[in-house]
């Protein structure tokens, strides 16, 4: 067995390992940018809610799916410290909404969208009238049931009430 065919042995058994580790590698990558994409997404289209369900998913994947990119974790933390805290103004929420902002900004570089979606882009969601209409006759609504239920409870004697208890 000269040179040539120990070469040639080498190359087929290498070269197929080495493709699949490649494409392994690729599938990851592919996989983890899938991943980061679906937060962003979430994220960008529950910032004109203040918060859904959806949004607390992702935010509690950041730390793992952002697990290499500190930018985008230290934002996080910003973030999530603003939520943390018991304070309850507008300065805080103000506050808030710009960690928010700033959150979405550096999940935009880390998927190489720096040029693409800006600060202007990132706080001037779209939000039709209509749906403005309708959060707002939706919460009038609570309210008014709120009342209702409260009227009827001036009503009710207190005997009743001690009754209902045992």
């Amino acid at each position: 067995m000269d040179c040539k065919d120990i070469l040639n042995l080498i190359a087929i058994i290498v070269i197929p390992i080495v493709a699949v580790l490649i494409g392994q590698w690729i599938q990851n990558r592919s996989e983890k940018r899938k991943d980061k994409m679906q937060i962003f997404k979430t994220l960008m289209t529950s910032r004109i809610y203040g918060g859904t369900v959806d949004s607390i998913h992702a935010f509690n994947l950041i730390d793992i799916i952002f697990v290499n990119d500190k930018a985008v974790r230290t934002a996080w933390k910003n973030l999530f410290d603003a939520y943390s805290s018991t304070e309850q103004s507008d300065l805080i929420a103000n506050r808030r909404k710009v960690l928010m902002y700033k959150l979405l900004e550096e999940m935009a570089k880390s998927l190489g969208y720096k040029e693409q979606i800006t600060w202007e882009n990132i706080q001037n969601p779209y939000v039709p009238q209509w749906i403005v209409d309708s959060w707002n006759i939706q919460a009038k609504a609570q309210r008014d049931y709120i009342n209702l239920l409260n009227e009827i409870n001036k009503f009710v004697p207190a005997q009743t009430q001690k009754e209902d208890k045992k």
